[in-house]
Parts: structure tokens; sequence; C-alpha cells
């Protein structure tokens, strides 16, 4: 079967889902205009289809018919995407911009569209496919544990036994040339921690400040602190990123106000580091809040643990690649990524792996284009086809090679 073939003829109706899906983009687990399109999508596909109740997630089973099939206990292979966007206000300028002050700022329509073109490929090739697929279409994957939520609403097991294989990918907007797969054995990208600081100090008038105790000053010198503290608490081979996305205090710019707050996102690669990071950070804060006469209450928070990819799992996903959309088109990371993603947990559960997949717009330079999550980042609808052709060969040639006995 030419899967890639079939899927390049899909390429101008991916690409319109996409920009639909990017016009209405919505935040977090509660997804119900993306969960209808969804939905509306795979109709007619022949697949058995349920919906979450912690989450507007849809999980879809397609049941292989090829004559290798155990009908008594066949294999199973999970696909997934995600399908939630960020709190950014776009200003790309695209004729489908959304406007609701919401952007598909890190590419999820594009995983989303993808999965949908493998799912109508799938479904043209049932005859072929020698096992069980999972459509994991998912929420929240912006620090919502979308993915969290759908492992315990059973994800792993909705073909009736435990899947034995799963994969995802996720385009970059940057980095990567356009078409350009990538991924590395073992350790893919960093956990990530949520860092929130209230600063208590006493209001004042901002002429005199030697009559208050200023929160605003004090949170400051906290942030420069913890910078420090990154490159001198920490082993330079086990390295950690802090940074602050959010600050709140003050109501005017003559009065000090009583309480200020600030938010940040930790990563890091190791559990050893993740708890000298717990430890750490409050010594630090809790430091700089005597020095300026404050008090601060601090929350440090575990979010998604790092990503681990199967050995064997990415050496097979590279060949994928490399087969089927072509050699030059594969590269294996040097050292891991300091992103984070919740599909993590998938990967803790069932063997797997997780592919970057380049979608740098034509013109633009790999590292000088808008990154993910920038108001400005813009992804090349152009692979949405080669999206949908490996995942649908990774279901496809994996399952074979479960017939086959090649791989456990």
């Amino acid at each position: 079967m030419d899967l890639h073939e079939d899927a390049r003829s899909q390429q101008d109706d991916l690409a319109r889902l996409r920009s639909d899906l990017h016009r209405e983009p919505e935040i977090g687990l509660d997804l119900p205009r993306t969960q209808e399109r969804v939905l509306r999508e795979l109709d007619g596909l022949g697949l058995e289809i349920s919906t979450g109740t912690g989450t507007t997630s849809v999980t879809a089973v397609l049941r292989g018919e090829g004559s290798a099939r155990d009908s008594a206990q066949p294999r199973t292979v999970l696909l997934r995407a995600d399908m939630d966007a960020l709190p950014v206000q776009e200003a790309t300028g695209l004729d489908f911009a959304a406007t609701n002050g919401a952007m598909h700022a890190c590419g999820h329509d594009l995983h989303t569209t993808s999965l949908v073109g493998a799912a109508r490929l799938l479904h043209t090739h049932r005859d072929r496919i020698n096992g069980d697929v999972v459509l994991m279409f998912q929420p929240g994957e912006e620090g919502w544990d979308g993915a969290g939520v759908m492992l315990k609403e059973g994800v792993l097991d909705a073909a009736g036994r435990r899947v034995d294989a799963a994969y995802g990918l996720h385009v970059f907007s940057s980095m990567l040339p356009s078409g350009q797969f990538a991924s590395r054995p073992g350790t893919l990208m960093s956990a990530s921690h949520k860092l929130l600081v209230t600063v208590h100090g006493e209001g004042g008038h901002g002429s005199m400040p030697h009559r208050a105790k200023d929160p605003i000053s004090a949170a400051a010198a906290m942030i420069t602190a913890l910078q420090t503290m990154i490159t001198r608490r920490l082993d330079i081979f086990d390295p950690a990123v802090l940074t602050v996305g959010v600050i709140r205090g003050g109501t005017k710019r003559n009065v000090i106000p009583a309480t200020a707050e600030f938010e940040a996102t930790v990563r890091c690669f190791s559990d050893d580091t993740a708890a000298l990071l717990d430890t750490t950070i409050r010594e630090t804060i809790d430091g700089v809040a005597r020095a300026n006469g404050v008090t601060a209450d601090v929350v440090f928070e575990n979010e998604y643990p790092v990503t681990v990819t199967d050995v064997d799992e990415t050496a097979f996903g590279a060949e994928v690649v490399r087969e089927t959309i072509g050699e030059q088109y594969y590269t294996e990371l040097p050292n891991p990524v300091a992103g984070s993603e919740d599909f993590s947990r998938v990967l803790a559960a069932v063997p797997g792996t997780f592919l970057g997949l380049g979608a740098l717009m034509p013109g633009l330079e790999p590292h000088t284009a808008p990154n993910n999550h920038s108001p400005y980042a813009d992804f090349d609808p152009s692979v949405l086809s080669r999206a949908a052709t490996v995942y649908a060969e990774l279901a496809v040639r994996r399952l074979d090679r479960f017939a086959e006995g090649a791989l456990r």
C-alpha cells in the first residue's frame, strides 16, 4: 500500500481542516467546538468512538482486517494528537488567524489534522492492517495534564486490551527545516514543574518606601537570585531552566502594595535535580525575603515527567521515516530538548517514541524564525500529508512486525 501517495491526495483537504481549526482555538480541557469538528471528520470511517468525561477528548478504535490479525488477541498500537491552544493573542496576520485571544501557537491544529488524515488512510487500507489502532485526540496538553486524564479514563485499554506501542509527533515552527523529522533514544524532553510565589509585605506611599515593606522590589530580587541559583547550585551536566512568565503586583504607580506574585516554569532532566530544585528554590526565596523584611509563600509542583523514548521504538520510528519519506528526512538529535510533554505519561506506561517534525515556513531560517508559543509562530501546512503518512505507517508497520514476531 502506498500511504504516502494517498496522503498527498488529501493535502488540500487537510490544509483546509487545519485552517478551520486554527481559526477557532480553544484552551484547556474543555474544547467543545474542536471535539465536535473531530467527530464530524471521523464520521463514516467505521471507528469505535468514545468521548471523555473529565475532558472533551475523542478516542477512536480502528479494527484492522488483515489476514494475519489474531482475532482472539489482536495487538494494538496507539497514535496520539493533542488539540488545545494557548492564551496568546495571534499576530501572524494570516487570513485564518484567530481573533478570540487564543492561538494555536504550538501547532496542535496540525497534529489534530494529521491524525485525522491518518485515520482516513488507515480506514482505506484496513483490510491490510494486522491489528487494532487507537487514535487518541487529547485536550489539555498545555499545562492541564490532558494525557493524565485520558490515561485515568482508560485510553490505553480502549481496544479491549493494553496497547503494545504508542507514538506521537510534534511540529516546530523553527529549529528544523520543513519536513524534517527528528528524535533520539532515551531522554528526549525535560520534566516540567510549576513555581508559584506570593510575597507578603506592608503597603505604603511610594514616596516613603522606608515606611513600608515593598513586596515588588523583593520579588524582583528573588527572580534575579533564582537565575543565579540555577548557575551556582546545579550541576552543569544535569541542567535546569527557570523562566518567570507572570508577575503581578500593585494598582497604581505611587502605591506600594501589600503583596506581589510571580509564576515560573522550571524544567530539568532528572529526579535528583528536581528534588534539589525544590529545596534550593525555597532556600533562595526565603533568604531574599528575610533580607528584605518580607515573607513569601512558595508552591513548587511537579507537572510532567521526563519524556523518555524506547530505544527500539525510536530506531523503528527512524526507519519508518527514512523508508517512507526519504533517508535524508530523519535526524537524530544530539541532545534532549527543554520542552516538556504530557505524552511522557504514555511513554512511561508502554513502549513508544515521539517524533519532532519541522514545519518552518518557506523563506525563514530555522534559528531565527519565530518559535513555538510566539504570537508570530506560523507553520508550513505542506507537512500535513507527511505527518499523516508517518502516523499511519507507524501503526501499519508496527502491527506487521508484531504479526511477524520480529519485535517484542
